[in-house]
């Protein structure tokens, strides 16, 4: 990266390095911009987050809280609550035949609370270097990144084009739950072998050992690996989705390339692509558009929030449930992921997705009471 002039470094530091994140009441001026309506997978996250947080604080006290930051911190209630009413709203509107209220400003504004979240940008300003969005964020809005997952192509069996399977778990487990199949170390089938045994054929010995879901290429394979998760077009224009269920144990090599790596994760059939989970066995389903990733372990999971992002000229208001995590957003509030959409490749993801800003201004949004 060139080097910044000077002036110009100067005044981007002069602006970042001030500001811890601050929560402000504060309601958005809606005179401007559309309302994208996806109330549907909305009330889907939302119902689904709510799950989780109904399995009590003492199941996941690290995520299921009210929040620990100064102005962002709300009862936990309440958090639940304007998850339900999203449900109940768009359930309503969906049986009457009309237009989402959770589209129309003047509706919300009516019956919600609204939080400006303004970014930490003295802790970006600590790991800004040579990362030119962090660099040029501005005082009253967040990085907003994008990520998404990847369309593999499926099929049921194995072929020149398609010679890796996605497994399920071997049926040596199957019965068991996570704890009691660890404790059998070496003598189940998960802990006696590598990646590099699985693609090389060693579960297409009969008899055979595990399930294989789905056959993919090699590039689909790694894919899946990496992400975590594979979604499969099935002929009636819908998805079946696969996430990862127990791996064999052994660590992920950042020396080698992915391909050479020896960790292996075994999958199974979801409802719906994953987010935020404690747990393997059980993750929160979510759904592009309404999803965002973010410090889940200071903000608190379910928080509902609303980004107003640029796109062509115009903003954008959209709903979303945080849902998920990651490892770069510990101790970040100055940034959040959004989930936009299952796409074939990063070249795809991209014609779809080049118009929308990097940076959006964002509202944490309670039920009024």
């Amino acid at each position: 990266m060139p080097q910044l002039p000077f002036i110009l470094f100067a005044s981007l530091i002069s602006v970042t390095a001030l500001a811890s994140p601050r929560f402000v009441v504060q309601t958005p001026d809606f005179t401007q911009g559309t309302w994208p309506d996806h109330s549907q997978d909305l009330c889907f996250v939302a119902d689904e987050t709510l799950k989780y947080l109904n399995k009590g604080q003492s199941y996941d006290p690290a995520a299921i809280h009210g929040g620990k930051i100064a102005g962002a911190s709300f009862d936990l209630n309440r958090i639940k609550s304007t998850l339900q009413f999203l449900c109940t709203v768009s359930q309503q509107d969906k049986a009457a035949g009309r237009k989402s209220r959770l589209t129309d400003p003047a509706f919300m504004q009516q019956e919600f609370e609204f939080v400006r979240w303004y970014p930490d940008t003295k802790a970006a300003a600590k790991v800004a270097k040579d990362k030119p969005l962090l660099l040029k964020l501005p005082a009253d809005k967040l990085l907003q990144t994008k990520y998404y997952v990847r369309i593999a192509d499926g099929q049921t069996a194995k072929s020149a084009s398609h010679p890796q399977a996605l497994y399920g778990l071997p049926f040596d487990e199957a019965h068991l739950n996570l704890e009691d199949a660890d404790k059998l170390g070496k003598r189940i089938t998960r802990f006696q072998l590598g990646k590099q045994d699985i693609v090389a054929g060693a579960l297409e010995q009969k008899p055979l050992k595990a399930p294989a879901l789905v056959w993919l290429s090699r590039e689909d394979l790694e894919g899946a690996l990496l992400q975590g998760t594979a979604v499969i077009p099935k002929p009636d224009g819908s998805y079946r989705y696969l996430n990862v269920h127990r791996s064999n144990g052994i660590p992920y090599n950042r020396l080698l390339k992915p391909e050479q790596q020896q960790r292996y994760w075994y999958f199974k059939d979801v409802k719906s692509v994953l987010g935020y989970g404690k747990d393997a066995d059980y993750k929160i389903p979510i759904a592009p558009q309404v999803t965002v990733a973010g410090d889940i372990v200071n903000l608190g999971l379910g928080k509902l929030i609303l980004l107003a992002t640029p796109e062509r000229g115009t903003i954008h208001y959209r709903l979303t449930v945080l849902a998920d995590t990651g490892g770069a957003f510990a101790n970040n509030q100055f940034q959040l992921d959004w989930l936009s959409g299952y796409y074939r490749d990063w070249d795809h993801y991209y014609q779809d997705n080049k118009h929308r800003g990097d940076y959006s201004q964002v509202w944490l949004l309670l039920k009024k009471q």
